[in-house]
């Protein structure tokens, strides 16, 4: 049988829900309380209305907010690319094909390897106050290496990206057309089960336009809903292409016209934006103000890679785009929780309301605008996940 708790003394609890508290996108509730049976939030309010419970929790005075909602990471590889970050940060420009260096290495290890690397970094994101966490396939590029990958990820995870077409296949270098054939045919059968979504890194050195719609489509006709690395080294088709398809996020989204941003404003599609990934490679920041401003649906995640994207920590990531993305401190925490739970179409997670899934994050401060108001300081004091607290 479950049982009750009570987390009360919140100086400030966001709800992301804006019938509450003040009204705002963040539904902020002061002295605040908020209710747990099992693995569900079944109450929340001001401290002195909250109902008899079996147990109780005191926050001491500090801010309770959603679990960050991660929508976007590549976390099932092997191996190190510590010198070319290094070589980069000396001035080498970041390209697509730095991918190859962890593709052979990920090929290389064994199962318990990539699990035991997978669930490290998972571990470092949930004392973090990831609760939610999507993660890809991309460093196989064969049959059994892609299918091996989603397959250790989902017993991990529900929200599973196959990623056949990370780049093509060293071993299709002089056949890009066949490499997709492959991902299109028999890799897609042998993924799909493992897989809730298909994605494509449509860029130049990477999938043109045709053959991202032509993988992204077949990956529909399987079940599988489409996500889009797009736009983020140079202009492209990718951000078109993944409003004409439904897509549920288009990620990155760096280099965008007027007609990209009136696609995603007039769209379903959030544009997820990726902020480590131009912190580690000394890009362009994606101008999240101009989509804000335009009513685009915007997420905030990680990207957390060994390449261009090395932090399994949204805090960070919410200081990155206060910083140098021009978003606000409520904006960015609203993206990383409920922005990301729009990413994955999921109304369970990114909002702490009766009914949604007990994923909670205890600040060591007294407002949630500390996240970007002191970066870089381990603020997350607790967590719960699913009900059952992890962290603290």
């Amino acid at each position: 049988m479950s049982s009750s708790t009570v987390i009360t003394n919140i100086a400030t609890l966001v709800t992301n829900d804006p019938s509450l508290g003040d009204n705002s996108p963040l539904g902020l509730i002061q002295d605040a309380a908020v209710v747990i049976d099992g693995d569900r939030v079944v109450w929340t309010g001001e401290s002195s209305k909250a109902p008899a419970t079996d147990n109780r929790v005191d926050a001491g005075g500090r801010a309770v907010l959603p679990g960050f909602v991660d929508s976007h990471s590549h976390l099932v590889f092997a191996g190190d690319r510590t010198q070319e970050f290094n070589a980069r940060m000396s001035g080498r420009s970041y390209t697509a094909g730095g991918i190859r260096t962890t593709v052979a290495a990920t090929r290389a290890a064994t199962d318990a390897e990539l699990e035991a690397n997978l669930t490290h970094y998972l571990a470092e994101a949930l004392r973090q106050g990831t609760t939610t966490f999507e993660t890809k396939s991309g460093y196989g590029l064969t049959v059994q290496d892609e299918a091996r990958a989603l397959r250790i990820a989902a017993a991990h995870t529900d929200e599973v990206t196959y990623l056949g077409a990370h780049i093509v296949s060293p071993d299709y270098a002089d056949d890009p057309a066949a490499y997709v054939s492959l991902v299109t045919g028999e890799m897609l059968d042998a993924c799909a089960p493992y897989a809730r979504w298909i994605d494509v890194f449509c860029e130049k050195g990477a999938f043109d336009g045709d053959q991202a719609r032509a993988i992204l489509t077949a990956g529909k006709a399987k079940g599988l809903t489409p996500r889009i690395h797009a736009n983020q080294l140079s202009y492209g088709p990718g951000v078109q292409l993944a409003v004409e398809l439904d897509a549920a996020s288009a990620d990155h989204c760096t280099h965008l016209t007027d007609a990209d941003v009136d696609a995603l404003a007039h769209s379903a599609t959030v544009a997820t934006l990726l902020p480590g990934a131009e912190f580690s490679t000394r890009a362009e920041w994606p101008d999240a103000r101009r989509l804000l401003d335009a009513g685009v649906t915007v997420a905030l995640s990680t990207d957390c890679n060994p390449g261009s994207s090395f932090t399994s920590s949204v805090p960070f990531c919410i200081a990155l785009a206060v910083r140098d993305m021009r978003m606000t401190p409520d904006e960015a925490v609203w993206a990383a929780t409920a922005g990301g739970a729009q990413a994955l179409r999921r109304d369970d997670i990114g909002r702490l309301t009766p009914g949604a899934y007990a994923d909670l994050t205890l600040l060591d401060a007294p407002s949630h605008v500390h996240l970007a108001y002191r970066p870089g300081v381990p603020l997350v004091a607790g967590v719960w996940r699913r009900g059952v607290r992890a962290v603290g």
